[in-house]
């Protein structure tokens, strides 16, 4: 490994915005200093040293800080409806002042218009719902599933309002008439080519501060699942191929969801023009 490394001229920096690995983790195992490194710290780091850069170019792993502002996204012309005010400066009153039309998410202060999902991206987001209904209905869990469109206000803030494409809560507290006020329990994003940065980075960042126990992420491009799970410290990423099943951090590994169905979806609505 240190040796690929040094052949591609990684510093640690950017070998750990390619693998979600902390520098000081890095750091840590290069040096031998962490004699026994987790199997996720490995797996992460070998999946980036032994990939073509061509085809990663840190592009799946990327953890790095992204400012909203940089976003092609956020450059559309909400000044239309929200006359007077500059990106970083919009609030909920602005937010609920938009068209009923119009699907926005409200990030710090930043407006991102949303496009409307293609039929894959709502195909997956049935099938990983009905997957996490079916466990905590059987199960007789205290949680709820929802699938977009519900806002979260996701920092109890005038700041911010996002809409992910499913979500767990299991706090019934947080459960309100207009969405869910606070973190939920779980978050899955399906990505797209208009939202694909935002979900790896400002969502990554927005999600794992608020409170998030959970994150997966499901690349129809790549045809991979990237999973986070917040309560390892590490927050190291595990990635998926679409085939198999995969973990639900939260319902410590009981359930485990079949990605075959995922992966049938994009064979056969992700080249649909």
């Amino acid at each position: 490994m240190i040796r690929i490394k040094e052949e591609r001229g990684y510093s640690f920096k950017k070998l750990s915005e390619y693998t979600g690995v902390p520098v000081v983790t890095l750091q840590k195992v290069f040096s031998g200093a962490t004699e026994n490194p987790r199997k996720a710290t490995l797996d992460a780091i070998e999946k980036v040293l032994s990939a073509d850069e061509a085809v990663y170019q840190g592009k799946a792993y990327e953890y790095a800080s992204v400012k909203t502002t940089d976003l092609p996204a956020v450059k559309e012309a909400v000044t239309v409806y929200t006359a007077g005010k500059k990106q970083g400066e919009y609030t909920l009153e602005d937010y609920y002042a938009l068209p009923e039309d119009k699907r926005f998410e409200l990030i710090d202060g930043v407006l991102f218009e949303m496009s409307s999902p293609r039929t894959v991206h709502q195909d997956i987001a049935s099938i990983i719902h009905m997957a996490l209904y079916e466990y905590i209905r059987d199960q007789k869990k205290p949680c709820k599933v929802f699938e977009a469109p519900v806002d979260v206000q996701l920092d109890c803030d005038d700041k911010t309002m996002v809409e992910p494409d499913v979500l767990v809560v299991c706090d019934r507290a947080k459960i309100r008439g207009f969405g869910i006020y606070g973190a939920p329990d779980f978050v899955l994003e399906i990505l797209s080519r208009s939202t694909r940065k935002k979900d790896m980075t400002i969502k990554l960042h927005k999600y794992l501060e608020a409170g998030v126990r959970e994150y997966w992420i499901i690349d129809p491009q790549k045809e991979i699942l990237i999973t986070y799970d917040f309560s390892d410290e590490e927050f190291v990423p595990c990635v998926y191929p679409l085939k198999g099943c995969a973990p639900v951090a939260i319902t410590g590994g009981e359930l485990e969801i079949d990605l075959e169905p995922v992966a049938e979806s994009v064979r056969e609505l992700g080249s649909l023009e």
